[in-house]
């Protein structure tokens, strides 16, 4: 069996273990969860690396009955997408450990949550049964309203019931498009291949898709259903904004293309142009507002929704290039957010309070392995050849020329929009030097610690290495994303003329 279960079976034990009442110290729970967290990356990485290429599919399965006269069962399982999306939990969920280490209050609970939220995106990307993947995705939404409203900083409450609300009701859509779907099959079944094969009309799908895909998408930042997305990486502790943005979003983006586009194929080839719409729309849209902002973390929070816009793009270009380009996207923005959150709202605001550009002020000489950090994370942003944004961009590009063209124009100028708010941050967040008569500015601040600077180099080296060498993750997501748009072409093929 493979290897890859295991994360989600490490993750629950870990959680048990930091239940026990002899740990009674933060350090101890900071060192359980760290140790669990290394754990899960330990066997995605196994995973990632047997994975079997040139068999292809899923593999490692693992099928129990759970509820066999409704259909359903404890089914799981990894292809390449979900090897690499596994990848990218582990190495998200160490780093918010790390830069989660001055976590006094409540520390117990606070990384239970934490455990309990990684776990259940472990099992969004292995469940191969459709009402598996509904529980693990409502598992993975619940603790993210505590860790931010128990733990949050600005407008906590509001931001916490904002994601609520919206979670709620995009849910309630996923749930009624599931239920509808294994109706219109007729297999009585939620397993997922039982689903692929069955023969749902075109008129059906044509319904069903945009159920499925608006309510996994407005998880995934899908415009303009994303407003909860920047109140809700502002308000979040470093190590929630963190998961929220760098796997969080990656759930309701691997919904719509798992679900929503492999099992409707039809009904995603007569939506493909609206998606790309939506898509290309908040790239730039949520690139213009990112430029406006004042506040360092609401800049990387609109960031983040303008760059999960090529993920939809790639999405709804329903070609290999351009889904292998949405899948390594994922990873990226994972990796690449991740980072940006944890300089901002952690080596930043925890030691000099404040996020608002105006009030930060010469802090390249004050704290300058942030400033490098920034510099590097910023570049990997912009997209710039050598990080992973480069090759996720360029794929999406590709895939939308090939299918989607007249979308590259907003795209594109929404790329350029992205320089100016990176650049602009840059230089407002670490080159204004000081106000005359300001004493504040000549006060030594708290150095970087040693786990920030680990996690901080731990995704470095991720984005470096999939810019660098993409081939290894490409190899697992091609084969993978060619079945599901050898799906659509077959599901719009031209009848054969008798």
């Amino acid at each position: 069996m493979s290897l890859v279960p295991w994360t989600i079976w490490l993750t629950l034990a870990g959680m048990a273990i930091l239940s026990l009442p002899v740990w009674r110290h933060s350090a101890q729970h900071k060192w359980v969860a760290l140790i669990t967290a290394l754990s899960g990356l330990a066997m995605a990485t196994i995973a990632f690396l047997s994975y079997d290429i040139s068999a292809g599919g899923v593999q490692g399965g693992l099928s129990l009955p759970w509820l066999p006269s409704l259909g359903i069962s404890f089914s799981l399982g990894a292809d390449g997408i979900s090897v690499v999306l596994c990848l990218l939990t582990g190495l998200v969920a160490v780093s918010g450990v790390l830069f989660s280490w001055n976590i006094e209050k409540n520390s117990r609970a606070f990384f239970l949550l934490f455990l309990g939220l990684v776990g259940g995106v472990y099992g969004v990307f292995l469940a191969n049964d459709l009402f598996l993947i509904f529980f693990f995705y409502e598992l993975a939404i619940i603790p993210k309203f505590f860790l931010i409203a128990i733990w949050g900083h600005t407008r906590k409450d509001y931001a916490a019931m904002k994601l609520v609300l919206y979670s709620l009701v995009s849910s309630a859509a996923v749930l009624l498009g599931i239920l509808l779907l294994v109706a219109a099959s007729g297999t009585g079944s939620f397993d997922m291949q039982s689903l692929a094969a069955a023969k749902i009309s075109e008129p059906v799908q044509i319904w069903l898709f945009p159920l499925l895909f608006l309510g996994f998408g407005v998880l995934a930042g899908l415009w303009p259903f994303h407003t909860w997305a920047p109140t809700g990486h502002v308000a979040a502790p470093t190590a929630a904004s963190m998961l929220l943005a760098g796997v969080v979003m990656k759930l309701g983006a691997y919904g719509c293309l798992r679900v929503a586009v492999q099992l409707c194929p039809a009904g995603a080839a007569h939506w493909s142009g609206w998606v790309c719409a939506l898509g290309a729309i908040a790239i730039l849209f949520a690139a213009l507002i990112a430029l406006r902002q004042r506040d360092f973390k609401f800049v990387i929070g609109y960031s983040s929704v303008s760059h999960m816009g090529f993920v939809i793009l790639g999405l709804g270009t329903l070609n290999a290039t351009g889904l292998a380009g949405a899948v390594m996207q994922m990873f990226s923005h994972g990796v690449i957010a991740g980072l940006l959150f944890a300089v901002v709202g952690r080596m930043i605001y925890e030691r000099t309070h404040t996020r608002m550009f105006g009030e930060l002020s010469d802090l390249r000489h004050r704290l300058p392995f942030a400033f490098w950090t920034f510099v590097l994370a910023g570049a990997a942003s912009m997209g710039l050849p050598g990080f992973s944004g480069f090759i996720a961009e360029i794929q999406v590009l590709i895939g939308t020329w090939k299918s989607q063209a007249i979308w590259l124009v907003p795209t594109v100028l929404g790329m350029a929009v992205t320089f100016a708010y990176t650049l602009q941050a840059l230089h407002q967040g670490f080159f204004t030097p000081a106000a005359q008569g300001d004493t504040h500015a000549s006060e030594q601040l708290p150095s970087i610690t040693l786990p920030e600077k680990v996690a901080a180099l731990l995704l470095l080296s991720a984005t470096l290495w999939a810019g660098l060498n993409p081939e290894p993750l490409n190899r697992r997501i091609y084969p993978a994303v060619s079945a599901i748009a050898e799906r659509v072409a077959a599901a719009t093929a031209p009848a054969p003329q008798p």
